[in-house]
């Protein structure tokens, strides 16, 4: 069970790998620390006042072993039982500094009076005031973020019509949220030659650092913005299906910016999936590149768009000027498709397409449990929740590089798009593997401040150590999404920049953003979440559909309050009145809006993501459901019958782990190896070769209910128990 601190010697020090005087003289320091802080009423140590003592003192390096920061974290938590051990804690003058806490201290005194203390202590009673008053709220952000209405809103929020259980945000007003995102303006730091975008290519990186001002950004977006117009009608679909480089964000505002519709779709996916996501979008052509770069290697990416479909394709050239593949003769390099505005007179020089808040500007996809994945229009609403959340509790603001190793094709590439640009923010882009060293010399180089994470990622750079010798000390947080994150690999980040802050963040595309966050205001606890986002609220229900009280530690599905600003209103390909509210129980005269996750509220409030309640997963922070694996499995070799697809989080955190269960079909032997092998295949050729199946179980048959209905939750129960036995083995 390991030592608590007042056990650890020195010799327990030099065995986490320093040498014996640095061990004598750090177990000096820390037995200053401990006779510092004050023992409880128990008569015991305070845990969370001795951590906060150990990392105000900075007694833990970045370049100590990672084993002395596990000994000391893990022996001060000993036996700790007052909720999630807390790691990182607010200072108040800091506080004030921050986004949200310069308009708590600017309004607070006068919508609390007396009641309002500072930003620390506030904090609780300010989000239950953006919840119950988001028309205040809203008023406030939209002042502070520089987005420009050709025709202002007539209000924030009208929730005359009762049909629409989110109510209209911001009716009346007329937009281009591109346009906001690429003009100058008296907000800080927003200016032309304030630095958009900085990147650098895999392979170099011992060269300078890309950058691009806002006034480059501006005007490549409008030379593509006119030769969108060359080629479409206004309202076409079009895709994106390329790595999330400084051309694509250039595309993706110009398509937004002159009145187009942008389809995302993740560069990861097989020709089939592609496929689908063309035909439900109606995309009328798609942006690719001739391949993709990962390590000095090529991997094809025209060829599969070609196999999926007979739409037009404009191809840019991963490495240098030209394309490296032959082209279809309806298909346009990158080149030829700028030259055909060369005949203008000013190239660069757009009017914006101003449109209604409610026009749709991209289509992205989630999974459904059956079918098609679901089409999510986003609209010109949508953008502004992005912005505003990463403003409010990722504190993202003019002079901070933020990077987030993501794509297009999922919600974080335009997030991270609308979350730089609509606060003064420099995006910081690699093309190439986040996996290796490259990365993290280019996160150094480029003076990333924060750096976005997807949990396997942490994983993978704390077991190769490749990013050993590189200075991050400019991040001053992190933040994590897509996955459910490990403590330990958390632990290990965070010690890399003397214990900051990392920033958990759960929502969905659907939502537009997150619904629960971490933020600046609150002490942190790995892999949790302290609060929910700002202006959201919800409940966390029991098996019959009542809420439980907001102070009480529990488990069960979350219900969002339906009045959730950037939420969608429509899918396009599903009935969204039957995905997000049909079945779902009233909560003070609201019909509550579904989300599908099983949330844990802990001792203290502090919030876990436990999985999903409908049979949706989560594989390498992709989101996809049974139906599409076991499509897929079911066909892989001629012994199967049928097969399920659970998943589920090892005990101790981290990514989700998928098991397939399969029954034979009478007569026929396999073995376990031989089918998971043959899975692995058939998933990673059909659906995304991202996806690894970490174990298959051959079963009799599989539990149902009296109507037939497969019983996942059954097989996902027996899937965590293999788990929890072989985390102790």
């Amino acid at each position: 069970m390991g030592k608590s601190i007042s056990e650890v010697r020195v010799e327990d020090l030099v065995r986490a790998g320093i040498a014996e005087e640095e061990a004598k003289w750090l177990m000096g320091e820390l037995n200053a620390a401990i006779a510092k802080v004050v023992v409880n009423i128990n008569g015991e140590l305070d845990q969370k006042e001795l951590w906060r003592e150990l990392t105000a003192r900075k007694l833990l390096k970045p370049s100590h072993p990672h084993a002395l920061h596990q000994l000391l974290y893990y022996s001060v938590y000993h036996h700790y039982d007052h909720g999630p051990p807390l790691y990182w804690f607010p200072s108040l003058n800091e506080s004030r500094c921050t986004n949200l806490g310069r308009i708590m201290e600017a309004h607070c005194p006068k919508l609390f009076g007396a009641s309002y203390k500072d930003p620390i202590s506030s904090f609780k009673e300010f989000h239950r005031f953006s919840v119950q008053h988001p028309e205040i709220y809203w008023s406030i952000i939209l002042k502070e973020l520089p987005i420009h209405f050709l025709e202002t809103p007539k209000c924030i929020l009208d929730t005359s019509d009762k049909s629409k259980h989110g109510g209209n945000w911001l009716p009346g007003s007329v937009l281009n949220i591109a346009e906001s995102c690429v003009r100058s303006s008296n907000y800080p730091n927003k200016q032309d030659d304030s630095v958009a975008i900085v990147w650098r290519a895999e392979g170099n990186d011992d060269k300078e650092v890309n950058c691009m001002t806002l006034k480059q950004l501006r005007e490549q977006v409008m030379m593509v913005a006119n030769a969108l117009d060359n080629m479409f009608s206004k309202g076409d679909a079009i895709a994106i299906d390329m790595p999330m480089t400084a051309t694509a964000v250039i595309i993706y505002l110009a398509i937004v910016l002159a009145g187009f519709v942008v389809v995302s779709i993740a560069d990861s996916f097989a020709a089939q999936e592609i496929a689908v996501r063309l035909r439900v979008s109606n995309a009328k052509a798609v942006f690719t590149q001739d391949s993709i770069v990962r390590g000095g290697r090529r991997f094809p990416l025209y060829s599969r768009v070609v196999e999926a479909a007979p739409l037009k394709a404009i191809v840019v050239p991963a490495i240098g000027e030209d394309v490296q593949v032959q082209l279809r003769n309806q298909d346009l390099s990158w080149n030829d498709f700028l030259a055909s505005v060369n005949h203008l007179p000013r190239p660069n020089s757009y009017f914006p397409v101003h449109q209604s808040i409610d026009s749709v500007t991209n289509i992205l996809f989630s999974s459904g449990t059956t079918g098609d994945p679901k089409a999510i229009p986003w609209t010109h609403l949508s953008p502004i929740r992005c912005g505003a959340e990463s403003w409010a509790n990722l504190d993202v603001r003019a002079g901070d590089v933020s990077c987030w190793p993501t794509n297009l094709g999922w919600v974080m590439g335009p997030i991270l798009i609308y979350s730089c640009f609509l606060t003064g923010a420099t995006l910081a882009l690699y093309h190439g593997s986040p996996l290796d060293h490259g990365f993290g010399k280019f996160v150094q180089d480029a003076g990333v401040t924060i750096l976005g994470t997807v949990p396997s990622l942490v994983k993978t750079w704390k077991s190769t150590g490749c990013m050993k010798g590189l200075d991050w000390t400019r991040i001053r947080m992190f933040a994590s999404t897509g996955e459910a994150s490990n403590v330990d690999d958390d632990l290990w980040l965070s010690s890399r920049v003397d214990y900051k802050p990392v920033i958990e963040c759960c929502g969905g595309t659907e939502l537009s953003s997150s619904y629960i966050m971490g933020n600046l205001l609150q002490p942190q606890a790995f892999g949790t979440f302290s609060s929910a986002s700002m202006s959201t609220g919800f409940v966390i229900l029991d098996e019959d559909g009542r809420p439980y009280p907001d102070d009480q530690a529990c488990v069960g599905e979350v219900g969002l309050f339906p009045t959730y600003m950037g939420a969608t209103d429509r899918l396009l390909n599903a009935d969204h009145e039957k995905v997000y509210f049909k079945g779902m129980p009233m909560y003070k005269d609201m019909q509550l809006r579904r989300h599908g996750d099983i949330l844990k509220r802990t001792v203290g409030g502090y919030l876990v993501v436990q999985g999903r309640a409908d049979d949706t997963m989560n594989l390498g922070g992709i989101k996809t459901s049974s139906i599409e694996i076991e499509r897929v499995c079911d066909h892989a070799d001629v012994s199967v019958l049928e097969t399920a697809a659970v998943s589920a989080a090892p005990p101790n955190g981290g990514p989700e782990q998928l098991a397939i269960f399969v029954v034979l079909t009478e007569g026929n032997t396999i073995s376990p190896d031989t089918l998971k092998k043959r899975f692995s295949r058939a998933i990673q050729s059909n659906l995304n070769p991202l996806f690894k199946v970490s174990s298959v179980k051959i079963v009799p048959m599989f539990p149902r209910t009296a109507s037939n209905k497969l019983l996942r939750r059954v097989l996902r129960d027996q899937w965590k128990q293999d788990l929890q036995i072989q985390s102790k083995l």
